[in-house]
């Protein structure tokens, strides 16, 4: 149980860490990934962005199906893997459409509402109704 909570950090982790060093792609991380002092980042945009991203969009895709199949939460699983499925089918096979663009982000937006319904409202096991 507490192996799930500590693997579901390393996606989220991952994701900010891609965010913050992709300035271009996200002005105000950016920024506050200047002011944080960590603007060093933006050396390695290629790498975070095109296999460190995915990697940990992989992770996050398979953590929340293990976590689906093990709460048994079926329409909240479907919002976990959508955000990962959607990146993951962005940067792959779809980068190269006008409308790839909104598409990545609408994931990453999925991805960021999730995490933050994680947080305000965990997820229990499925109890039986009696």
């Amino acid at each position: 149980m507490k192996l799930f909570s500590i693997l579901e950090c390393i996606p989220r982790a991952g994701v900010i860490t891609a965010a913050l060093g992709c300035a271009s792609c996200f002005p105000a991380l950016g920024s506050l990934a200047a002011v944080l002092g960590l603007g060093f980042l933006s050396q390695f945009e290629g790498v975070l962005i095109n296999q460190i991203l995915p990697l940990v969009a992989g992770a996050a895709l398979l953590l929340a199906v293990a976590n689906t199949l093990r709460h048994r939460h079926y329409l909240r699983g479907l919002l976990a893997t959508s955000g990962p499925a959607i990146v993951l089918a962005v940067i792959y096979p779809l980068w190269p459409y006008s409308w790839s663009t909104p598409l990545f982000y609408s994931g990453l937006l999925i991805m960021l509402a999730v995490s933050l319904l994680d947080i305000v409202k965990p997820v229990g096991a499925a109890q039986c109704r009696t």
